[in-house]
């Protein structure tokens, strides 16, 4: 059987030579100076913002120090064994944890919900995206402040339950522990669960109507095309909100401390590492102690994403360099 490149032939008779590879030309001085001009100052802000004070705050948590001074105090390991044998710091850490996994069983659905709903036409539709939106651009300070009014003990909360007849149901939904986190929950899904919406709509965007239409040609209900279209096309955006929720449950900080104060957080079950540190390192006078649980804080925040980046995320990435 003859090759193609033997039936292939010059006018000689003498087989054609293959197609010479065209040559890669090298990135030039002139590219290498533009590539560093607008990637410099991006990564001076990355080197001076986000490395140095890790570094800093690694180099201060070998020392017991008091916040002004240079360190003189050295403890070695001393700090880093204290918080890992510290049952406070347990709790706050399984308080990290109950909030990651509550916020996505709570949040995810809830946010997907109305993003199918607000995706359809319908009047008040911008109105209801930018009501909905509006929590989520509203400070931490003003929703904590206006959350904490409202659900102590004489707040307005209880003052509504009691003029209604439903004394039964006024609590104490900050201070009791069997409450206060189903509390922080409320809280949080109703100021984030906004932005969920929101990134959940900009996904929907980029699914073609044609597939919907298509499917609907074939007898496909309405459920039908979310469950086997939208929600498998949606896949990517929703796994990065996981993501980012994921991140902002392990360092909260804000809302918590705002609305149950240094003190009440550990006593009421809605600690977290963040305010662990703020309570055990400033607040206490042992800046090298606080310096000690922000490094630990990193190293738990950059495994985890760095888990999820591998297992999770890979399949975007990958499809993405295709």
């Amino acid at each position: 059987m003859v090759s193609l490149s033997t039936r292939v032939r010059d006018g000689g008779g003498v087989a054609a030579p293959p197609p010479a590879r065209p040559r890669r030309r090298g990135i030039g001085w002139a590219q290498r100076l533009e590539i560093a001009a607008l990637s410099g100052p991006a990564v001076l802000m990355f080197l001076g913002f986000v490395i140095t004070p890790v570094v800093m705050a690694a180099y201060y948590g070998f020392y017991r120090w008091k916040g002004f001074g240079p360190p003189t105090n050295f403890v070695g390991l001393d700090n880093y064994v204290t918080i890992l044998q510290d049952k406070l710091f347990h709790e706050a850490l399984w308080h990290n944890a109950q909030i990651v996994v509550l916020s996505l069983v709570l949040q995810g659905p809830i946010a997907l919900g109305l993003a199918l709903l607000l995706n359809r036409r319908m009047r008040g539709q911008s109105l209801i995206r930018v009501l909905i939106f509006v929590p989520y651009v509203i400070s931490e300070v003003i929703v904590g402040t206006a959350w904490a009014l409202l659900l102590q003990t004489e707040g307005a909360v209880n003052g509504v339950l009691r003029s209604i007849g439903l004394d039964g149901l006024a609590n104490d939904w900050l201070a009791d522990p069997e409450l206060a986190i189903w509390t922080l929950m409320l809280i949080l899904t109703w100021k984030y669960v906004g932005f969920a919406v929101i990134l959940f709509l900009a996904g929907m965007q980029n699914i073609p109507e044609e597939l919907s239409e298509a499917a609907a040609m074939d007898g496909a209900s309405y459920w039908q095309t979310q469950r086997r279209i939208t929600l498998p096309l949606l896949g990517p955006t929703i796994r990065i909100w996981a993501f980012l929720s994921i991140i902002g449950a392990l360092q909260l900080f804000d809302l918590v401390y705002i609305i149950w104060g240094q003190y009440v957080a550990s006593t009421a079950g809605t600690s977290t590492m963040a305010t662990y540190m703020v309570t055990e390192g400033r607040n206490a006078g042992n800046y090298g102690y606080g310096n000690a649980v922000a490094v630990v804080l990193f190293f738990i925040s950059m495994i985890i994403a760095l888990v999820y980046q591998r297992f999770v995320l890979r399949r975007d990435t990958l499809s993405e360099g295709r």
